[in-house]
């Protein structure tokens, strides 16, 4: 275990930091011992970061409620936004969960371990409440990163994870980023690399008609979920809802009640027909900022990206492979906050694929701030 006291040119407090590289552990138990101390710390109701093929979670023994408050301490997360408990093999949800329907099998059966989290009933008396913040149901997902996957197991404990940032923030893809927000709050950072899909997880909850609703866009598509499970998947309408609606409903998933990912500048989705409208309209937009002395940034895409003259450019790739955007967009938002960018445009994607969580992103980032060309922003 090392000490990590900088990280990128930047003091931070002292954190207890494991660095792991898992493309050099041949052997799984090896990678265990590697991360016993970690895993002490969890069991004994420590909060430690690890990372995930989507983003850097923050867990802790989902069993614990003060444990479970210590992460909530560290975020500065609201409590009335349910977390994901993590599991390393599915045998854990018989103590868990009250039952696994046909629907829900089968998805755990063709996208487990990976980006997918299922809302299930919960067992009654055995997770904290703060957990699945008063709902009946909890979320359950089991990540496919082999750190991940031994941290749990070492621990002998489901492990509750919201991402490793402070609520708001972008959500962390490197542990330079959790130490970025959270050193000095909490007991370690597990260190595995850059994650690999850049987005959190997909949640979706299966109805009583069998269909399965998304509560959440993440890593898994509509199409695959529609694959593996064989009926019908749905969006869940509250995710086209505008921030700030003032709907007092509890939310069902992490993330749909309150505005994520934000950069700590003004940011803006353009969107519309025309490819080159857009582009002009944000190199006006750019343009007039700067004239103004106002320190300017854009997302754009590698198809559009010369048009652009700005203080910071984040490329998110090519159109045409969206999955380079989801594993770019966080660490391009926190990009612009060490440009210190006080005003953000950036082009938006179709909501294919992968497109519907990068959207989804985008839009919880720029507080549903969207301008349609031709039409009014909302």
């Amino acid at each position: 275990m090392a000490q990590a006291e900088k990280e990128n040119g930047t003091d931070l407090p002292s954190t207890p930091y494991w660095r792991i590289d898992p493309e050099t552990m041949s052997a799984p138990s090896k990678l265990k011992e590697e991360l016993q101390e970690a895993a002490a710390l969890l069991r004994g109701g420590g909060v430690i970061a690890f990372p995930t093929e989507t983003v850097y979670g923050l867990g802790a023994d989902a069993r614990s409620t003060s444990a479970v408050e210590a992460v909530f301490a560290a975020k500065g997360r609201p409590s009335d936004n349910p977390l994901i408990v993590h599991i390393s093999d599915d045998s854990q949800l018989d103590g868990l969960v009250q039952h696994v329907g046909t629907t829900a099998r089968r998805l755990m059966d063709a996208l487990w371990p990976g980006p997918l989290t299922v809302v299930l009933p919960v067992q009654p008396d055995v997770l904290s409440p703060r957990v699945t913040a008063g709902l009946d149901t909890v979320g359950i997902r089991m990540p496919d990163h082999p750190v991940a996957l031994a941290l749990i197991e070492a621990s002998g404990c489901p492990v509750a994870a919201p991402s490793a940032n402070r609520s708001g923030r972008p959500s962390p893809t490197l542990a330079g980023h959790v130490l970025e927000d959270l050193a000095g709050s909490i007991d370690g950072v597990v260190d595995g690399g850059a994650t690999g899909v850049g987005l959190e997880s997909t949640v979706v909850q299966i109805l009583d008609d069998g269909s399965v609703t998304v509560l959440r866009p993440g890593g898994v598509t509509l199409e695959q979920l529609s694959q593996a499970a064989g009926v019908p998947v749905h969006l869940d309408p509250a995710l086209i809802a505008a921030a700030g609606s003032g709907s007092e409903l509890a939310p069902r998933a992490p993330g749909m009640k309150y505005t994520h990912y934000a950069p700590k500048g003004t940011l803006c989705i353009v969107t519309g027909d025309s490819p080159s409208e857009v582009s002009e309209w944000i190199s006006g937009s750019l343009q007039k900022a700067a004239a103004d002395g106002v320190r300017t940034g854009v997302l754009a895409f590698d198809e559009h990206i010369s048009r652009y003259h700005a203080d910071c450019i984040e490329s998110l790739g090519s159109l045409s492979d969206l999955g380079t955007a989801a594993h770019r967009l966080y660490a391009a938002l926190r990009r612009m906050d060490e440009e210190h960018i006080e005003f953000i445009l950036s082009e938006a994607c179709l909501e294919d694929g992968l497109g519907a969580a990068i959207m989804n992103r985008l839009r919880k980032a720029a507080g549903q701030e969207v301008i349609h060309l031709g039409s009014q922003m909302r």
